[in-house]
């Protein structure tokens, strides 16, 4: 989304999670014109924060984590990424691929749930599939892999109609 800049790619990642894309599109727009930096973002109000970034998912819980962002520039570690409120493995990943074109595999449910239909890996946990996939899918793939698979994931929502999409598709 804003992958030429790591403070608007890991704040805008933060918002995305449990939102819609046009959402998370048009909230972070408001919030960067507020908050152009991670600086500003500290001082801003945390009702101003809730404000600007509604309706996003957990809009309360974000702008707490968006406020408390103690840093003065985004790490280029998963590890240090993953020592900030709110950001998980998926996203720590994103902010790597996008941001700092570092390559790693993000996978959220949907990327979990393909991988496990196609029947390549056989895992509980997204952080099991993402140990599996970084052992046979070739780098150059990593980074685009969450964001077709989330695509696809989006448009067959449920277990029945992805594997009939798999199917139609020879996937499976």
């Amino acid at each position: 989304m804003f992958g030429d800049n790591p403070y608007k790619t890991l704040i805008s990642t933060i918002l995305s999670s449990r939102t819609k894309d046009e959402v998370t599109l048009e909230a972070s727009k408001r919030l960067f014109k507020i908050a152009p930096n991670l600086k500003i973002l500290r001082n801003k109000d945390i009702k101003l924060i809730e404000k600007t970034i509604y309706p996003v998912g957990f809009y309360k819980t974000k702008a707490k984590h968006l406020k408390n962002l103690n840093i003065s520039k985004v790490p280029k570690t998963r590890e240090e990424l993953m020592k900030l409120p709110g950001v998980g493995r998926k996203t720590a990943n994103l902010v790597l691929n996008r941001a700092f074109g570092i390559p790693a595999v993000a996978v959220d449910t949907h990327v979990h749930k393909i991988f496990n239909t196609l029947g390549w890996v056989k895992t509980k946990t997204p952080e099991q599939t993402e140990k599996e996939l970084v052992t046979f899918l070739p780098i150059k793939y990593w980074p685009e892999t969450n964001r077709l698979f989330v695509s696809i994931g989006r448009q067959y929502t449920t277990s029945k109609r992805l594997i009939e999409f798999l199917k139609k598709e020879k996937l499976i």
